[in-house]
């Protein structure tokens, strides 16, 4: 209990009454009692969900917004982890002798991997004295730092959320000096004063607004009546400055801002003191500049404009998730797709029955055939007006030449051809055919069928016979 506690209580309480007076004194000795025990756990609450659109005019330009909605979302997931973070190599003061270093890390409580498709995950941040920080998605590849200049070097590591706002509970945060040929005063912090570590804004931007987040180490949260060694730092601040424009923050969490201007801006951050001073130790200034570009097309940008859903990214906070929502969208997309191969198909199936018609032998008229089927002469008209090429006809009587065998049937075929000749122009051939018709019965051998080229219009019908075949009325 301080001094002027124990004189306020004895104005108020005079020794008349010892009750009052220690039971005064018990209540104070438990609510210092419990003021002590938070000031154990360094992790500030950021839950924004009592109230998700806040915003709040810090400068003239800039504005402190809630984070975005699938970031609050995808947070949860998150806070059931408290990581455990160990420097493996390079050890404590160990002096090496060459200036490229191996840094390896082990990591407990904490999955550490990266989402091949969306390329976030939970990761390390690694900085170098006070140079920006390098991302570690996997722990089984040690990080190699090259060309290092000889003397001091300080490394520091800690968790980070895939979109790269750090954890701050105890044991998330590890750090380690070690020297390259020799030992020197630079890159050495102080470790009994409060120590700032630079994390966000870094490199590039898409989307507004863009996080801003730090590491804090040796000091203690703002709480009143707490005895410590280093009183003076009990109510430290925590300067941030933008293209010119600086605001103080009292608290120790994760703070997205808008107002950034397109292209280059520049953001300082410094460690202050209950004075309002610098606190004068390695790495407590820190100035970086980053690019930023509306319209992004990374995953993190799409992100903080919500153009992806918690769903859609879940994939970065665990690594056992299965996207289900987009293989069901393929199988939507790929039924339209059968719909339009389907009457590419039917255009095919056609074609199909249209080849028997090759089925059907052009060849199948043999000469064999023709002489002996002469009553299927008969439906011949119809067709004929098709066949009226009669060049063709002119190598058929050399192949109707057994015909004279059976003379009553040659005479019957050659009457018939009269008949069906008989429509067409020429038709100065009818009166030959009572002198020919002898001639043909006569012959006893078929070499008298030389004089057949007369009446070779009458022999049109023979080719008639090809269709007959073609439509399977010969048998």
């Amino acid at each position: 209990m301080n001094l002027w506690q124990k004189r306020l209580l004895e104005k108020l309480l005079p020794e008349r009454f010892p009750i009052l007076r220690w039971l005064m004194t018990l209540v104070l000795v438990l609510s210092l009692t419990s003021c002590e025990q938070k000031v154990s756990s360094q992790e500030v609450s950021t839950d924004y969900r009592d109230n998700p659109l806040q915003i709040s005019q810090i400068s003239k330009q800039f504005s402190e917004v809630s984070p975005p909605s699938v970031i609050q979302e995808l947070r949860t997931t998150l806070e059931v982890y408290q990581p455990q973070v160990t420097i493996v190599t390079p050890q404590a003061d160990e002096v090496l002798q060459d200036n490229k270093v191996t840094a390896s890390f082990q990591v407990k409580d904490l999955p550490i991997f990266k989402d091949p498709q969306l390329q976030l995950g939970p990761h390390l941040h690694v900085i170098l004295d006070n140079q920006p920080y390098i991302p570690v998605y996997d722990l089984n590849q040690p990080l190699v730092l090259s060309d290092l200049s000889p003397g001091t070097h300080t490394l520091r590591v800690f968790a980070s959320r895939p979109w790269h706002e750090s954890f701050k509970n105890e044991g998330a945060y590890a750090q380690t000096t070690f020297h390259v040929f020799t030992k020197t005063d630079d890159n050495n912090p102080d470790p009994k004063l409060p120590l700032l570590t630079y994390s966000r804004p870094q490199s590039s931007y898409g989307a507004e607004p863009i996080l801003l987040d730090f590491y804090l180490t040796n000091a203690p949260l703002h709480l009143i009546g707490k005895e410590t060694a280093n009183e003076e730092f009990s109510d430290w601040r925590i300067r941030s400055t933008i293209n010119g424009e600086s605001f103080i923050f009292d608290r120790w969490q994760a703070v997205y801002l808008k107002g950034f201007r397109p292209g280059k801006n520049w953001v300082k951050l410094e460690f202050l003191d209950n004075q309002g001073n610098s606190v004068k130790n390695a790495f407590n200034t820190t100035v970086r500049l980053i690019d930023y570009q509306p319209k992004g097309k990374d995953t993190l940008s799409r992100i903080v404009r919500g153009e992806l859903t918690a769903d859609e990214v879940r994939p970065i906070v665990d690594p056992n998730y299965r996207r289900l929502t987009p293989s069901v969208e393929k199988k939507v997309e790929k039924q339209p797709s059968l719909e339009t191969e389907i009457p590419k198909e039917s255009k095919t199936e056609p074609t199909k029955p249209e080849q028997p018609k090759l089925e059907v032998p052009t060849a199948v008229p043999s000469p064999t055939l023709s002489p002996t089927p002469p009553e299927i002469i008969t439906p011949t008209p119809e067709p004929q007006p098709e066949v009226t090429p009669t060049p063709e006809s002119t190598p058929l009587p050399e192949k109707i030449a057994p015909q004279p065998t059976k003379p009553g049937l040659g005479g019957f075929f050659n009457r018939r051809a009269g008949k069906i000749t008989s429509p067409q122009t020429p038709v100065a051939p009818s009166p030959s055919l009572p002198s020919t018709l002898p001639e043909i019965i006569e012959s006893p051998a078929p070499e008298i069928i030389s004089p057949t080229p007369e009446p070779q219009p009458e022999v049109t019908p023979a080719p008639e016979s090809t269709p007959l075949l073609e439509k399977g009325e010969l048998k």
